[in-house]
C-alpha cells in the first residue's frame, strides 16, 4: 500500500508542513481576511468568489495529479511484472522492485524537507536552517510500520509476479477493510453495521467472482500462490493500520507531530532498509540487477514506476494540506476503479459476463464505500459550522 494519513475526525493528524509560515488547514476552514468596514459586503463577495476559484484549481490540479501518477503507476507495475526476455524469462525480483521504490520516495522526501527549511528561513534574527523535519522526532516508531507497509507492497509485487491479474489484485486490494475488521472484533471489540459487512462482501466476493470469471488466456490467469500473497497484503494493510494509529499516538504523548514529508521520507527509509535486508538475504538484489543489465527496457519501467509512486505521494501530501483528508481519500479510492477500467480494457485481459457481473459487484461495494464516507464528513462538517 501506498502511504496513507490516517484520518481522525474528518482531519489529518499528521500536522502542517510548516508550522511557522501558513497553517495547513483546509481552504474553506481558513479565517477571512479583516476588511474596512465601508466596502465590507462587496470586499467579502469578492474575497469570497476568489477563495471558490482558488480552491476549484488547487483540487484540480491535486486530485489530477493523484489520478495522472497513479494511474501511470498502475500500469507501469502491470507492465514490469508482464515482461517477458527473449529468453522467456520474467521479471519475479519483489523485494529488489520495493527497495528502488522506497528509495525514491526517500530522495523526494528528502528534497520536500530541505525546500521546506529552506523557504521558512524568514525571520532575520532565527538562525539559517537547511532542514524543515521535525525537531527532535524520535525514528524508532518508523520502524514497525516501515516493516508492515514493505511487506503489504512486497507482498502484492509476489501476487503479481505469481500470475495474479492486475485487475483482480486491485479490487483485493481494495478490500483491506476486511482484516481490519476481523482484528478489531477479536482484539478491540469493536462493532460494525450492516453496511460495513455488505460492502466488504461486496468487493470481496466481486473480486473472487471476477477472478473465477475470467476467461482463460496466458496473459489473465489468478494463480492460487498469486492469490495467497494477495490476502498476505490484505493482512499487512490491516496491521499496518493499527501500526500507523500507534505511531502517531505515541508522538503525540510525547507532543510531537510529525510533518507528512517526515512520514513519507522516514517511513520509506526503514522499508528500503528492510527490503535491501531481505532481497540481499534472498539473493533477489544481485539477481534483479542482473536481469535490469540484460533488460534495460524493464529497467526504464520500474524506475518510471518508482517516480511516479513519488509524485503520487507528493500530489496526496499536497490535497491534504489543502483539504479535508476526506477529499484525497475520495480521490484515491475511486482511482482503483478507473485503474481496474483501463487495464481490462489496454491490457489485454479477457472477461466473461460473470467476470463483468462481479467486476460490478466490486465496484458497487467501493463506490458505496465512498458515498457512506462523504455523508459522514458532510455530517461532521455541519455540526462543526453550527457550533
Amino acid at each position: 500500500m501506498l502511504y496513507e494519513l490516517p484520518v481522525q475526525d474528518g482531519r489529518s493528524s499528521s500536522g502542517p508542513l510548516s508550522s511557522d509560515k501558513a497553517p495547513l488547514l483546509p481552504l474553506h476552514e481558513r479565517p477571512a481576511p479583516s476588511h474596512a468596514p465601508s466596502n465590507a459586503s462587496s470586499t467579502a463577495a469578492s474575497s469570497s468568489d476568489s477563495n471558490t476559484k482558488t480552491q476549484a484549481a488547487q483540487l484540480l490540479f491535486g486530485a489530477g495529479g493523484i489520478y495522472a501518477s497513479f494511474l501511470y503507476y498502475g500500469s507501469l507495475q502491470e507492465d514490469v511484472f508482464r515482461y517477458a526476455a527473449e529468453d522467456g524469462t520474467k521479471f519475479t525480483h519483489a523485494w529488489f522492485l520495493q527497495v528502488l521504490e522506497s528509495f525514491a520516495n526517500v530522495v523526494f522526501g528528502v528534497i520536500a524537507l530541505v525546500l521546506i527549511g529552506v523557504t521558512s528561513n524568514n525571520d532575520e534574527n532565527t538562525p539559517t536552517k537547511w532542514w524543515g523535519g521535525t525537531r527532535n522526532l524520535p525514528k524508532k516508531p518508523f520502524l514497525s510500520s516501515g516493516f508492515s507497509q514493505v511487506c503489504s507492497k512486497g507482498f502484492t509485487s509476489l501476487a503479481l509476479a505469481n500470475g495474479l491479474s492486475f485487475p483482480v489484485a486491485t479490487l483485493a486490494k481494495s478490500g483491506k477493510m476486511a482484516p481490519v475488521m476481523i482484528g478489531s472484533l477479536i482484539l478491540g471489540g469493536a462493532t460494525y453495521g450492516l453496511r460495513d459487512y455488505f460492502q466488504v462482501l461486496a468487493i470481496i466476493g466481486g473480486t473472487a467472482i471476477l477472478s473465477m470469471g475470467k476467461k482463460s488466456s496466458a496473459a489473465s490467469d489468478s494463480t492460487p500462490l498469486g492469490l495467497i500473497f494477495i490476502l498476505l497484503a490484505l493482512v499487512m494493510d490491516g496491521i499496518t493500520g493499527g501500526v500507523q494509529k500507534r505511531l502517531l499516538a505515541d508522538l503525540k504523548r510525547i507532543n510531537i507531530t510529525p510533518q507528512p514529508y517526515d512520514l513519507m521520507t522516514y517511513t520509506n527509509a526503514f522499508m528500503m532498509m528492510f527490503a535491501l535486508i531481505l532481497s540481499t538475504i534472498l539473493g533477489e538484489f544481485r539477481q534483479g540487477l542482473e536481469y535490469c543489465s540484460r533488460n534495460p527496457e524493464v529497467f526504464r519501467l520500474i524506475w518510471k514506476f518508482s517516480l511516479c509512486s513519488a509524485i503520487g505521494q507528493s500530489f496526496i501530501f499536497y490535497t491534504v494540506a489543502r483539504f479535508d483528508p476526506l477529499v484525497c481519500s475520495t480521490v484515491t479510492t475511486t482511482r482503483k476503479i478507473f485503474s481496474v477500467m483501463l487495464s481490462i480494457l489496454f491490457k489485454g485481459h479477457s472477461v466473461s459476463m460473470q467476470g463483468w457481473m462481479g467486476l460490478g459487484l466490486a465496484i458497487g461495494g467501493i463506490v458505496s464505500e465512498v458515498v457512506h464516507k462523504v455523508r459522514v464528513g458532510s455530517k461532521k462538517m455541519k455540526s462543526k459550522t453550527s457550533m
